[in-house]
């Protein structure tokens, strides 16, 4: 069990990083998203409580799906009747599904879109491709907060798309990481305190403050340790971390963003909200360039230091109880 689940992980991260992500009609997180785009216009009414009750549903209905047909699957494979063959198979598939809860070449993907469009210098491109990544207003942005956002958005999205599913996985298996794709990703299209969002959303939003709490603070410990081993200022990441971590409005979000501006000795600035860092303001493409390589080896390092321990002592725990 320990060993078949860090297999799992390592097969989901080197698909990850080797092949990227299929496209939407054959990804799982594109078809959560279009059942959650047809629930919420169901659940939309007059009275905000029947409102309220709709948005709880609009993330039980999809979690239950997901998890059903994960139990189906898994039926299926432990009907393989040679053990051997149905460990490989269940590995294999495993880290096929479990890639589909990361993204760490799609961020680079979005990052990269946005980079080419500066380097063309179109900076309406530039704006319209950010605004793929980020819930801001894009549309009156300078370049440098363009950049801010991009690298805002690659921090927040380590533990939204890489480090958040891993932990997951961890104690709960696919479920959990399938699971959690389910809540970010209705947190992503509907976790807005606007009029019309406010009360459908209200509970996609509490999920993923929750459940985006443990994963935000260990990833921007990783982050630190990522940037001592990359020769980056690991001290002022750690002082920018926990002096800047509670600026955002997001409780969890502003962790990995003020340990990723400490590292690179630079401010990411969101106009009228925050500032975090204390460095210059100007940002450059070699800034962005820096917080992709921070990323990759953060998502690698969680998967050695949390995930594999966390793996372990289940699993020990587990044996220990039904010895």
């Amino acid at each position: 069990m320990i060993l078949e689940s860090i297999f799992v992980i390592g097969i989901a991260i080197f698909i990850d990083l080797t092949l990227g992500d299929p496209k939407n009609r054959y990804h799982p997180t594109a078809w959560i998203g279009q059942l959650i785009a047809i629930l919420t216009p169901i659940a939309k009414n007059q009275n905000p409580i029947i409102e309220k009750t709709a948005g709880i549903f609009i993330i039980i209905i999809p979690s239950l799906i997901v998890i059903s047909l994960l139990l189906i699957l898994n039926a299926g494979i432990s009907m393989i009747p040679f053990d051997f063959i149905s460990i490989v198979v269940s590995i294999i598939i495993g880290g096929l599904l479990l890639k589909t809860t990361i993204a760490i070449r799609g961020m680079e993907k979005h990052t990269n879109k946005v980079l080419e469009s500066l380097d063309e210098d179109d900076l309406n491109k530039a704006r319209t491709n950010l605004s793929m990544i980020v819930k801001r207003n894009t549309k009156n942005l300078g370049k440098n907060h363009v950049i801010s956002g991009v690298m805002e958005s690659i921090s927040e999205n380590t533990v939204d798309g890489i480090t958040g599913p891993l932990f997951y996985f961890s104690i709960f298996g696919l479920s959990g990481a399938f699971v959690y794709r389910v809540i970010n990703t209705a947190d992503s299209m509907i976790g807005y305190k606007t009029d019309l969002f406010k009360n459908i959303g209200w509970f996609t939003a509490f999920c993923d403050t929750i459940l985006n709490y443990i994963p935000s603070r260990l990833t921007g410990l990783i982050m630190i340790f990522s940037a001592a081993l990359l020769h980056y200022n690991w001290r002022e990441s750690y002082t920018i971390m926990i002096r800047d971590g509670k600026k955002t409005e997001s409780p969890n979000a502003g962790y990995p963003m003020a340990a990723l501006a400490g590292a690179l000795e630079t401010k990411f600035e969101k106009i009228n909200h925050y500032k975090l860092g204390d460095g210059e303001i100007t940002l450059t493409k070699e800034h962005v360039i820096s917080a992709i390589t921070i990323m990759k080896l953060t998502s690698i390092l969680f998967f050695g230091l949390i995930s594999v321990p966390i793996i372990t002592t289940l699993s020990l725990i587990g044996w220990w109880i039904h010895a």
